[in-house]
């Protein structure tokens, strides 16, 4: 891919710069159990993700809200029933959720060459407090609560394209997720990098499986930031 005509890279957040599957098991796994046994990680995961989707395309709610409550119908998935304090507890945990080891320093490197952006499915003061993590400037912050959607919906993108001021060929996507975000970018034209990092669920990770063909596709943010700024 030929990175010159770059101007702005815009990011996902949670998944692509966060550990998110990190944070959603350290959550979820003392809430669920079968026969005594813990639930294995991967079906946590593949719960997780096919219901966070299927609220996320329904009317908007609060992401808070949208964790308590994945968390809750999981139980009915899975068999049993959690209270909704500890639904709302891990909703709360996810300020506490890291960056993966490579973000910041690929993160600064990149900020050498291009201006960076955030379409994140988030409400805003929880982006806030992940943003603390994150020790780069973000010139467009688009966050599901600022739009009322989520993505794949396309009005996220949009609303970026539109407060960023530039054209879509200046404008570069990345995230982990091919539903949420390669999928919508390939819709709009948008040149998109696929980071496929490791996951106990290839290719998909916490997020709802989804086909596309992405314009790049990378297995960690430092593999990127080497490839754009050499």
């Amino acid at each position: 891919m030929d990175f010159s005509s770059f101007r702005l890279i815009t990011f996902d957040c949670y998944g692509t710069l966060i550990d998110w599957e990190t944070g959603i098991l350290k959550g979820l796994r003392p809430l669920f159990a079968r026969n005594g046994q813990p639930v294995p990680d991967a079906e946590l995961l593949k719960n997780y993700g096919e219901i966070e989707a299927e609220l996320e395309s329904g009317p908007y709610l609060r992401y808070r809200d949208v964790l308590a409550k994945t968390a809750e119908r999981m139980a009915q998935h899975l068999g049993g029933k959690i209270s909704s304090q500890k639904a709302k507890d891990f909703a709360e945990s996810l300020p506490q959720w890291e960056p993966f080891p490579d973000t910041v320093a690929a993160l600064q490197k990149l900020a050498q060459n291009f201006q960076l952006g955030i379409i994140s499915n988030i409400d805003d003061d929880l982006f806030a407090e992940t943003q603390k993590k994150l020790p780069v400037k973000f010139e467009v912050i688009v966050t599901a609560q600022q739009v009322q959607s989520y993505k794949p919906s396309l009005r996220n993108f949009e609303e970026a394209l539109q407060r960023s001021g530039r054209s879509k060929d200046q404008i570069l996507h990345v995230g982990q997720s091919l539903y949420h975000d390669v999928a919508p970018a390939n819709s709009l034209g948008i040149k998109n990098v696929w980071v496929n990092r490791p996951s106990v669920v290839p290719n998909s990770g916490a997020a709802k499986p989804g086909v596309a063909q992405p314009s790049l596709e990378v297995h960690s943010l430092a593999e990127l930031a080497a490839l754009m700024v050499p």
